[in-house]
């Protein structure tokens, strides 16, 4: 099992950036792909980004493709999420997850373990 804690999150105007933090601890030996998802009210948690823990590919969706970079620091066990030019959009709460085998990067259903969720707040 591998525990997730995200932050970093916070209430901004549209145009700023955040980055968020996540913090990876105990079997992360086990992980094979990283992913920040995050869920708006009433909606569907939707997939935002992912990083292969051993190389250097990443996946983002087209809603924040060119706006927000996901990056990994195996050393210190942790994944970011830098978030550039920010929509009122972008607006939810943002959870990490840590995928142990195989399936879709970009389906919730395949990760294992999720952390608690950061708030994300875009104002116009």
């Amino acid at each position: 099992q591998v525990h997730l804690v995200e932050s970093g999150g916070g209430s901004v105007q549209a145009g700023d950036s955040l980055r968020l933090s996540c913090a990876a601890s105990g079997r992360t030996f086990s992980t094979s792909i990283m992913g920040w998802f995050r869920q708006a009210p009433g909606k569907a948690r939707e997939f935002v980004a992912a990083i292969n823990w051993n190389d250097d590919n990443t996946y983002y969706s087209d809603s924040v493709k060119g706006r927000f970079t996901i990056s990994r620091d195996n050393a210190k066990n942790r994944v970011y999420l830098q978030m550039n030019n920010l929509k009122p959009e972008d607006t939810a709460v943002y959870y990490c997850a840590a995928r142990y085998g195989s399936g879709r990067y970009f389906q919730a259903l395949s990760y294992d373990s999720w952390g608690q969720g950061t708030q994300v707040t875009v104002s116009s």
